[in-house]
């Protein structure tokens, strides 16, 4: 084959090649499908086909509890059986509005939280109304010995709460402000001393 005719073969296969348009190629992402085949849809709102939830968006508010609660001692306990140990739970419980109301409640199940059911049920049943003035404060002091817990409460105007051990979260619940408590005994069990500060606010009389 020629020279000259190279040429002319690679010309006409130049011309004979089609120009495929610039207009059928999509120009931005926005032009491409959406959908199934894209996970989780775009930034703009776009879910993927997924249904919207059920209910609508809005949810409904919680409402809150009438008594506040918290746990000072929770304790597993073993029994030893002919077929082997049984394993429970015994939890001690606060319960109060912080507004005058506070009782404390013991509770045994073989389930936590069944346990704590109970114990919540019972400071319910054994709540006390402290006396307290408009400014949240007890009118005297008081000393009382519960089991091997001794305990005298004595207000302090101005000090804030300052108490320790179960009987700052007793008076916490209670909503008591600017006092102070002193456990005289060694002991550390904590629910007799709760309860032997709600024996201590017993004793508290309204001085008018």
């Amino acid at each position: 084959m020629s020279e000259q005719e190279a040429t002319t073969v690679e010309t006409a296969t130049d011309t004979a090649v089609p120009q495929v348009p610039a207009t059928d190629a999509p120009a931005t992402d926005e032009a491409a499908p959406r959908g199934r085949g894209r996970r989780g849809g775009d930034r703009n709102g776009d879910r993927g086909g997924r249904r919207p939830r059920r209910g609508g968006s809005a949810r409904p508010e919680r409402t809150r509890p009438e008594f506040d609660q918290k746990i000072i001692s929770i304790r597993r306990v073993t029994r030893v059986m002919a077929g082997g140990r049984r394993f429970s739970f015994s939890v001690a419980m606060v319960v109060g509005d912080k507004k005058g109301k506070v009782g404390v409640g013991i509770g045994k199940a073989g389930d936590t939280q069944l346990a704590i059911d109970k114990a919540v049920r019972d400071a319910k049943k054994q709540m006390i109304v402290v006396p307290m003035n408009k400014d949240s404060h007890i009118p005297h002091d008081v000393h009382t010995k519960y089991a091997s817990s001794e305990v005298m409460i004595m207000p302090a105007p101005g000090r804030g709460l300052v108490a320790g051990s179960s009987v700052r979260t007793v008076l916490e619940m209670a909503g008591v402000k600017d006092v102070t408590a002193k456990i005289f005994s060694r002991s550390k069990n904590k629910l007799n001393n709760a309860r032997a500060a709600v024996e201590a606010l017993k004793l508290l009389k309204n001085v008018k």
